[in-house]
């Protein structure tokens, strides 16, 4: 019995030290290096695909696990889960892991947001490509790292053809006078007030019958917006990215949870972000890109989507001039008003840097999105 006991005991020990000695051998440069599986929630406050931004973050949700294998995006569209003030709190204390929200949205919870949001800024596909390398928008990232524990990845545009439909075409300063047309927001009151519109903030699911009792006579809104109601403002126009409103998609994290992430797991991570808003551009493009090819038309007297000259685009934001960002002025605190100034400068330099044309977003081939995007 001793003796059997003694066996029992050796063989435990020489166990251990196996142990001991395989945990003591370094791991390879491979096993060391590959990323570690994360389960993330990610919010955000756009509705789901077919929502250009909804079909980005679905592909983000189909890419992780292929990226870095048995990992997990929990998807939550619309609100469904926090409001963005909500997130940023849930972010900041390190209970939300990512966000893809509207920047003007935040303000609540940092009025500097404002300061990159408001219409006529940047006015081409091409300057808003380039919203990341501007001064202020790099000033926020650095503000939201530095007072929220907030890491910003980049931005994408909300749609690179907002514009106005109604029952009738609203081409020109004129065309608004005294009409009730449903913003987007207090910054976009500003504009179609000096337009001589009426404006009215209402949500978008309110519209369909506020058109058809004539509560509002147009509505501000994205292209793949005005499909949704083309039927109540069958007359669509818009100036391109940035004419009507200038608003951003920023994708986030929290700082908290991101420092906890080993350097290849973001690294990772950071790859997969990049991939996934090069192609919420593409979507963005192509959703308008498409709506237009079936429900365009060069003539503003009849129904459909209009795209407007430069000349045309150029006659709408100069009659705007200065009243948008006087009204954000108005909002933000007195040593954030410099930076809309040096926003609106950087924007109008991007704008004529990259004319209309010229980005590489505008020479996509859509056909290849044609089955993912259905335009009803």
């Amino acid at each position: 019995m001793e003796r059997h006991l003694q066996k029992r005991v050796f063989a435990f020990g020489a166990a251990i030290a196996a142990l001991a000695l395989s945990s003591a051998i370094p791991q390879s440069a491979n096993a060391q290096d590959a990323p570690r599986k994360v389960v993330l929630r990610f919010a955000s406050d756009f509705s789901p695909p077919p929502h250009p931004a909804g079909m980005a973050m679905a592909y983000f949700g189909e890419r992780l696990p292929q990226v870095i294998p048995g990992s997990e995006a929990r998807l939550y569209y619309a609100g469904a889960l926090y409001t963005i003030p909500e997130a940023f709190e849930a972010m900041r204390q390190g209970n939300l892991e990512m966000a893809w929200m509207q920047m003007g949205k935040a303000a609540p919870v940092d009025p500097w947001m404002m300061t990159v949001v408001g219409p006529g800024n940047m006015t081409t596909v091409g300057a808003v490509d380039q919203l990341e390398k501007t001064k202020t928008f790099q000033m926020l990232v650095e503000r939201l790292a530095k007072n929220q524990a907030i890491k910003v990845f980049g931005a994408g545009q909300m749609s690179f053809g907002m514009g106005v439909g109604g029952k009738k075409r609203y081409l020109t300063p004129a065309d608004y006078g005294g009409r009730k047309v449903r913003s987007m927001g207090p910054v976009e009151n500003a504009s179609l007030s000096a337009w001589k519109a009426n404006p009215v903030v209402m949500a978008f699911g309110e519209v369909p019958t506020a058109l058809e009792s004539g509560v509002i006579d147009g509505l501000m809104t994205s292209i793949g917006g005005w499909n949704a109601v083309r039927e109540q403002a069958p007359f669509y126009t818009t100036g391109g990215a940035g004419v009507f409103t200038g608003d951003y998609y920023m994708v986030a994290a929290s700082s908290r949870w991101w420092n906890r992430l080993t350097p290849a797991t973001q690294k990772a991570l950071e790859g997969l972000i990049a991939e996934t808003l090069k192609v919420q551009k593409e979507f963005n493009w192509c959703v308008d890109r498409l709506t237009y090819e079936k429900y365009g038309t060069k003539d503003p007297s009849k129904p459909g989507v209009y795209w407007m000259t430069p000349q045309e685009a150029s006659a709408m934001t100069n009659a705007v001039g200065n009243a948008s960002t006087q009204y954000v002025k108005t909002k933000v605190p007195a040593d954030a008003r410099a930076w809309v100034d040096t926003f609106a400068k950087e924007s109008r330099e991007l704008s004529k840097q990259n004319p209309a044309g010229s980005s590489w977003i505008e020479k996509i081939d859509c056909s290849k999105y044609a089955s993912k995007i259905q335009i009803k």
